[in-house]
């Protein structure tokens, strides 16, 4: 890697080329992939792709002028003092926050390239060209500031909240229905059948655990997108909420005295079908008394066949 003050005036001006040209194409992935849910913003980040090869274009011209045809190919990862973008734009869906935040610190950075080049040309028309540039990234980040805080419009609003529901509580409800419900036959077999707290806690750690770890694999692999239309599911929402409902009744068993932990933790249990009931209820328009029926009798049949079991 070559370092930054080492760059000739003929490499800043081909090195500015390859960042303007980059950013573009970036700018042009994040509207192509935020045009389905977020056609607004999408067009907002096409104008910023369109004023980014205003740069180019200006940067070549002058570059001919100075230097003529051939452009050396010189990249920001050639360059010492660059950070490491992470390819978000591959990503789809594409979180609108993610490529905003990501977007407003790409013209930052390229703005501070623009000051420091500045700086370093003797050249009158470069040095002008340059800082010129500077004031316009600088222009060009609070545009990004300002997508962040645009209000979204009633059709982008309901996308997000498709998405929001998709991606995020219809796994992490699957997670936490498994976790609190299929925990439970295993857990209290394991606190009637040896009557000891520790060995109980244990069966229940890694019961949450593996189920976890099961159903978050299970989420991430079983679903691509093609049918649902959701993007690739978060694994982790669903693994860890399932982690999260069997450790709820799990960590009661701490305690040592046997007949508390089992009072305590079959008041969580209460507690977690409850939460399950209403995020139903709340998220996936069911029924209140239909969600608490519902979830209610699976949990008790499944108590009732650990409880079996255990006293077998």
């Amino acid at each position: 890697m070559k370092t930054f003050d080492s760059l000739t005036e003929q490499e800043i001006l081909a090195l500015a080329i390859s960042l303007e040209e980059e950013d573009a194409r970036i700018y042009e992935d994040f509207a192509d992939g935020l045009q389905e849910n977020y056609p607004a913003q999408a067009e907002k980040f096409r104008d910023m792709r369109r004023e980014e090869d205003g740069h180019r274009h200006r940067l070549l011209e002058l570059y001919k002028g100075k230097f003529g045809e051939h452009v050396p190919h010189i990249r920001r990862q050639d360059v010492r003092g660059f950070v490491n973008r992470k390819p978000v734009w591959l990503v789809r869906p594409l979180g609108l926050k993610t490529v905003q935040k990501t977007a407003e610190t790409m013209e930052v950075e390229t703005r501070r390239f623009y000051e420091a080049a500045a700086k370093r040309t003797t050249d009158t028309g470069i040095r002008q060209l340059l800082g010129d540039l500077a004031e316009e990234e600088r222009n060009h980040a609070h545009t990004a500031e300002q997508i962040a805080q645009t209000k979204l419009s009633g059709d982008e609003k309901s996308q997000a909240k498709r998405l929001f529901l998709l991606q995020v509580v219809q796994p992490g409800l699957a997670g936490l229905m498994d976790g609190s419900v299929s925990t439970l036959a295993p857990l209290f077999a394991a606190a009637f059948a040896t009557h000891n707290s520790w060995a109980t806690f244990l069966i229940g750690m890694a019961a949450s655990v593996g189920a976890g770890i099961s159903m978050g694999f299970a989420e991430a692999l079983s679903d691509d997108g093609s049918l649902t239309g959701r993007g690739h599911p978060w694994g982790f929402v669903c693994g860890g909420m399932t982690s999260l409902g069997g450790l709820g009744h799990t960590l009661p068993f701490l305690i040592s005295n046997l007949q508390i932990a089992v009072s305590i933790a079959v008041c969580v249990v209460f507690v977690e079908l409850g939460v399950i009931s209403w995020i139903r209820h709340r998220f996936m328009d069911t029924p209140l008394v239909s969600a608490v029926l519902q979830v209610a009798l699976g949990g008790a049949l499944v108590f009732l066949a650990g409880i079996l079991i255990g006293n077998s």
